[in-house]
């Protein structure tokens, strides 16, 4: 376990960080397992440790706009999507706000994927 303290994350936001993982197709000796059903939001700082996100939450649209879900981050930086499935059918808009309603990182993911990793 690092012994790295962990932060809240700034408003300050390059808009270049963000990491999404897709399934790497496997050889014919293993099957497919996915574990992740629903999409998943991961917080971390550049060194990979997970802020502290109580009270902060996020939310997932289309590009046109509207509104699919809502989910709130825990105390260690993971938010779950329960109502979308993975891997993900559309392009999705993520945004993060705090408790107050600030939105402090916005991010473009691409369809397919199970997770994604918000990083600064």
């Amino acid at each position: 376990m690092s012994n790295a303290k962990r932060s809240i994350p700034t408003l300050r936001d390059s808009g270049k960080l963000g990491k999404s993982y897709t399934r790497v197709p496997l050889g014919k000796n293993f099957g497919p397992t996915q574990t992740l059903r629903r999409l998943t939001i991961l917080w971390v700082d550049n060194a990979g440790v997970p802020f502290v996100t109580s009270g902060f939450f996020c939310e997932a649209r289309t590009l046109n706009g509207t509104r699919l879900a809502t989910a709130r981050f825990d105390a260690f930086g993971t938010a779950v999507f329960r109502t979308i499935g993975t891997p993900t059918t559309r392009t999705l808009v993520l945004r993060t706000f705090d408790a107050d309603g600030v939105i402090f990182r916005t991010r473009t993911v691409r369809s397919g994927i199970s997770a994604f990793v918000f990083i600064g």
